[in-house]
């Protein structure tokens, strides 16, 4: 029941420091002819840790203030949400959540033709502490778009979000539609309105024009229709009643009935819309595809819908990330009558063929034609009927998802972290690296390995080649592997480690061996006993560390933080004697060096044929195809989408297909820290994230790449490469930089255009650059001789048996 109360006389006195409050609206819906309101709100720099601890009150100022503000109260509810989008190390906040219902009912009643409005503010209160804040709305769904509520035959309750503040609006409905069903000439509409008599009129909202439809009365009910003939202009058309007291709004009372969207041509249709107040709308617009049926099913939701005229091509479903543009595609099936079905997938197979959860970020669901990238798609829109089905919850293993809506009706896909909101805020990552990492640095070690690639990224690189050394000798050990977001899980009894959770703070203080290809956290103090074993994933040819441009090294404070880091390192290895002064300068390093070659590169020095021809099958290169990996690194200077940074292939890939694509197969591998949308079809396969790029030089003819340093990898194989350096000058004089004369030394051709690297690859020559490609094996890989994992598990056990 609602609890409304007037505004006291006198409020409690504000704190000397002028407190600033901050409300938002998380979610709204009728519930028992109330609407309930579930949000947050807190004082700046005050705790909300427990129940009552926070006092929120929700203040109704009438718009016009004719009245004195009303308040509503509020339910104390757990929220540790809110602790963790504060993005603070001081306080708690889980207890700052509330719950309000509001009865209509105790709102003043508008007078005729008029409407009242309230503006909701939060007044939140935390000891002496008290200030207001206007109650705003959350991201999405409905604390983004609140739900309109009747609370009579002709009322209604429209909450909005207007000027960064929840109004409440109570509205008189003067023409009510109670059904409106598609017909194949038209829609019908079937209501009733405040008076008898009047003519339908729609009126284009840009030009002003209108046109009349007759409408048949009984009463003060009503049946009207609007037709597909005469066709209408192209725009928004509002209709109205026109009653004898003027004009009415057609405002609709419950979710059009079938179709929404009727044909007119081949590629316009006349769109029924229930706007989120409710009003009815009339579009003449292109088709868009809308969802009317959501059901959750094996791997994701099946979706349901209708979308006239969109089907006469393939289709296929496009997810999208909207950090870094990153696609999953799904295939899209039409049904009768202008409608399709598809499966949204939560575990989309990834390039290997292996179903993997979608990561963390939003996805918007585009529907697009299945063919060239550049044609337009359609986002997902949802019929009204579908709203109430969201926000709808799904699992796969350790990863959660929201389907949720975004301006009112766009679909959306919310991948969670791996971490829940409890574990994952600042304050408690705070706690984790200030308590419960130096408390668990007191417990004995345990014989234990944790494994560390890229930041919990995947089983891959120099990590995976150590852990499937010592498996092979079958040493009482346990096998732990980080995992920042459940996108790939370890084989057979290794135990998954989550990223930033209480176990992996555990491990890192108790685990006899951490093993690890990137940089260690920064908070990381090794043990007496304990042996920190830093591989590294690469020869350096570009500059790295502290020989890197100082513009580089000197933001975000990365050389303090690598000053920290380098002494807890027990063990740097080096993959030769080229990069062992390298490594040693770029990290400043002091301690001990093993020069024993790269155990990810075990594997292509002893190919295991067996293994070429599963990857082979596993990435769908039919027998006989030239493989060619094209890995580019990536620029500095190219910012993208989020953290990401931009893929410019550089590469003319129709021009590739057509010279290449009957007896070739093209990988694209651009660097992990690039982002984007890639091709994928016969001739091109997007292996951006496919889980060991090892993999991939396993199975190349050819490398082709830039500066990246999967060169020194691939020379292993003796296979040819070809360089595409068009931006060679810039990049070695004034982004990066070069350990050495590159383009002397380099074990095959530099070439500067697209079309000199399709020639290359049509006839390949080899032979020119022999004595190159020899010298600079030499040079960068004489330890990678299928022994080095060994090497590297005696040095490293050794340390732990003198700990």
């Amino acid at each position: 029941m609602s609890h409304l109360l007037r505004r006291p006389t006198a409020d409690r006195p504000p704190h000397p420091a002028e407190p600033v409050a901050g409300a938002a609206l998380r979610r709204a819906f009728w519930e028992g002819g109330e609407l309930v309101l579930i949000g947050e709100g807190r004082i700046l720099d005050a705790p909300g840790e427990r129940p009552g601890q926070t006092r929120i009150v929700l203040e109704l100022h009438p718009v016009d203030g004719s009245r004195r503000p009303l308040r509503l109260r509020t339910v104390p509810c757990y929220l540790p949400e809110a602790t963790d989008d504060s993005a603070q190390t001081r306080h708690n906040l889980d207890w700052t959540g509330f719950t309000a219902r509001l009865d209509p009912a105790l709102l003043p009643a508008p007078a005729p033709r008029s409407a009242t409005g309230w503006r909701v503010e939060a007044v939140v209160g935390c000891g002496p502490r008290l200030a207001r804040a206007p109650l705003a709305a959350y991201w999405c769904g409905s604390g983004e778009y609140p739900p309109v509520g009747w609370t009579g035959p002709a009322l209604q309750l429209v909450p909005t979000v207007e000027d960064g503040a929840l109004h409440l609006t109570v509205r008189p409905v003067r023409a009510r539609v109670d059904s409106c069903r598609a017909r194949p000439d038209g829609f019908e509409l079937r209501g009733a309105a405040a008076a008898p008599g009047g003519a339908l009129v729609l009126r284009h909202r840009t030009t002003g024009a209108v046109v009349e439809s007759l409408v048949h009365w009984q009463g003060e009910e009503f049946t009207a229709a609007v037709g597909t003939v005469p066709r209408l202009a192209e725009g928004h058309w509002e209709p109205a009643l026109t009653l004898p007291d003027g004009d009415a709004p057609l405002v609709l009372r419950h979710p059009p009935t079938g179709a929404c969207q009727l044909p007119l041509s081949a590629d316009r249709v006349l769109y029924a819309k229930q706007l989120s107040d409710d009003r009815l709308q009339f579009c003449v617009q292109p088709a868009e595809p809308l969802v009317d049926r959501i059901t959750r099913a094996d791997g994701g939701f099946d979706l349901a819908g209708e979308f006239p005229g969109g089907l006469d091509t393939p289709l296929e479903l496009v997810l999208r990330h909207c950090g870094d543009g990153r696609e999953r595609r799904a295939a899209v099936h039409p049904a009768d009558g202008g409608r399709f079905t598809v499966r949204l997938p939560l575990t989309p197979a990834g390039p290997d063929g292996v179903p993997r959860p979608l990561g963390k970020g939003v996805w918007e669901a585009v529907l697009c034609p299945d063919g060239p990238d550049d044609r337009p798609g359609h986002p997902l829109r949802l019929h009204p009927a579908a709203l109430a089905q969201l926000p709808a919850r799904a699992r796969s293993g350790d990863k959660s998802f929201l389907l949720q809506r975004r301006w009112h009706d766009t679909l959306i896909v919310d991948s969670l972290p791996v971490l829940a909101a409890l574990e994952r805020s600042a304050l408690r990552q705070h706690r984790l690296r200030t308590e419960s990492y130096p408390a668990a640095r007191r417990r004995p070690l345990r014989d234990a390995v944790l494994y560390d690639v890229f930041n919990g990224r995947g089983y891959a690189c120099n990590p995976r080649a150590v852990h499937a050394e010592l498996a092979r000798r079958k040493l009482p050990l346990e096998h732990l592997w980080v995992i920042e977001d459940g996108q790939e899980q370890p084989p057979g009894p290794v135990r998954a480690i989550r990223q930033w959770s209480p176990e992996w703070y555990e491990a890192l203080a108790t685990c006899r061996y951490l093993v690890g290809n990137t940089h260690f956290p920064e908070f990381l103090r090794r043990r007496d006993g304990q042996v920190v074993v830093q591989l590294w994933h690469g020869t350096p040819l570009k500059r790295i560390g502290r020989r890197m441009p100082e513009n580089r090294t000197t933001v975000d404070g990365y050389l303090e933080r690598l000053d920290r880091e380098v002494p807890q390192w027990s063990l740097l290895l080096s993959p030769s004697p080229f990069a062992t002064p390298e490594l040693v300068a770029s990290f400043g390093h002091r301690g001990e060096v093993l020069e024993g070659g790269y155990p990810r590169n075990d594997r292509l020095a002893r190919p295991d044929p067996d293994e070429v021809a599963a990857v082979r099958r596993r990435l769908r290169v039919p027998p006989g195809r030239r493989v060619v990996l094209y890995a580019p690194t990536w620029r500095d200077d190219r910012r993208g989408a989020g953290d990401r940074f931009e893929v410019d292939l550089h590469l003319d890939l129709a021009a590739a297909r057509a010279a290449l694509g009957h007896d070739h197969v093209l990988l694209l591998r651009p660097h992990v820290h690039c982002g984007g949308a890639l091709p994928d079809d016969d001739f091109v396969r997007d292996v951006a994230d496919y889980p060991d790029v090892q993999d991939l030089l396993l199975v190349a003819d050819v490398l082709v790449t830039d500066y990246s340093s999967v060169m020194f990898d691939f020379a292993v194989t003796g296979r040819p490469m070809l360089f595409f350096t068009y931006d060679l000058e810039h990049y070695r004089d004034r982004l990066r930089g070069f350990t050495f004369d590159f383009e002397r030394h380099a074990p095959g051709p530099l070439l500067t255009g697209s079309e000199q690297v399709v020639a290359a690859l049509r006839d390949l020559d080899p032979a020119r650059y022999r004595e190159n490609y020899r010298a600079f094996r030499e040079r960068f890989c004489p330890l990678d001789d299928g022994g080095a994992a060994a090497r590297l598990v005696d040095r490293m056990l050794a340390l732990g048996a003198v700990g």
